[in-house]
């Protein structure tokens, strides 16, 4: 088996989740081999931390690098559009946190880039790998939850003003959003991952929480191409943090929510459900009790993206997932800032093509 030599880009809070919860679990599958940051203080913590015997102060210093097989972006999002296109031109394969890009022109850019090479570029969306997730699909996709008639999502988290003293915090930008692009985006992808895409959205948010400029409240309504219909809430301001999604089928509803230090762990076991009748319930029950195969969040997606790479299996996070993330944003934007109700997908003529922030 080939272990994967990795960089890391970026020795800040995402590059420690990616560390602590996806790379080193998986000692077998990959080799850390560098980490880059333009801050020699951070960097220099960040390599003794994990034992990383190089460091780097630019990304053009790591792809020069014959040896990294992958690069792992943990900047900032308006740095990952530039990032992903040197490193596949420097024949690297590109790790990517979210937000991946800032609009559905850079990602259709990514995709044509990804064409003419051959590496792969795996978006992060860790929620998808949780120990329930599969269970939930297998269920969902078998039949046994009949059809989709309602979902809800919360992601009521809490922001004081000491998390926007990180200069590129709150600022459209250097974070190309709010709520709905950092904080929410996990869960909301969820969504979509579990219940298939939107038809239609219409949206509310506001900045109410701090004095920043992105959003920090939101509110919106969408129609799914199976019917359903959905609601979605986002806050930085709870004063008791909490996530929870709730999925109404026609033979069943699910349930999970998180609170406090749990709140990103929504993905996770154990789900509560309620079946229509005995035989639905031992069913399901079957599949949610299913002992969990594997790793889960970072460790799961990266485990797969190894098999993708030495053994050729599908890209378990691929680019088209991340267009209906960032799609979604970009509807609920325009929506919010226009008043209107907007349907999915978008094309390339929508004024939101080339970004969602006006």
């Amino acid at each position: 088996m080939t272990r994967l030599r990795v960089a890391i880009i970026g020795c800040g809070w995402a590059g420690d989740l990616q560390m602590t919860r996806g790379f080193t679990p998986l000692p077998e599958l990959f080799e850390i081999s560098v980490c880059c940051s333009r801050q020699a203080d951070r960097r220099q913590a960040f390599a003794a931390r994990y034992n990383i015997p190089r460091q780097a102060g630019r990304l053009e210093d790591v792809l020069a690098m014959p040896d990294i097989d992958v690069v792992s972006i943990c900047t900032p999002p308006p740095l990952h559009y530039t990032m992903i296109l040197a490193s596949l031109a420097a024949d690297k394969h590109v790790i990517c946190e979210k937000p991946l890009v800032g609009s559905l022109q850079q990602l259709d850019d990514v995709a044509a880039a990804v064409l003419q090479s051959d590496r792969h570029v795996m978006p992060i969306f860790q929620y998808r790998f949780g120990a329930a997730i599969p269970k939930l699909r297998e269920v969902i996709g078998s039949g046994l939850a009949g059809r989709a008639y309602t979902a809800s999502v919360e992601t009521l988290l809490r922001r004081t003003a000491d998390y926007y003293r990180v200069e590129w915090r709150g600022k459209f930008a250097t974070e190309l959003g709010g709520v709905l692009v950092t904080q929410a985006i996990h869960n909301h992808d969820l969504l979509l991952h579990l219940l298939g895409p939107a038809s239609s959205a219409a949206a509310l948010k506001a900045t109410r929480v701090n004095p920043i400029e992105v959003e920090d409240c939101a509110v919106a309504s969408l129609r799914l191409e199976s019917g359903a219909i959905v609601s979605i809430t986002a806050t930085l301001g709870s004063i008791r943090p909490s996530t929870r999604i709730r999925l109404c089928f026609e033979r069943v509803s699910f349930e999970r929510q998180c609170f406090g230090d749990a709140t990103s762990q929504l993905a996770e076991e154990p789900w509560e459900f309620t079946a229509a009748d005995p035989g639905s319930a031992a069913a399901i029950g079957a599949i949610m009790e299913r002992p969990t195969q594997g790793h889960s969040g970072f460790a799961g997606q990266f485990a797969a993206f190894h098999q993708t790479v030495e053994h050729g299996t599908p890209l378990p996070v691929t680019l088209q997932d991340a267009r209906r993330s960032l799609e979604l944003i970009s509807v609920l934007f325009h929506s919010a800032e226009t008043g209107q109700q907007v349907s999915l997908p978008l094309s390339n003529t929508h004024p939101r093509y080339s970004g969602w922030v006006s």
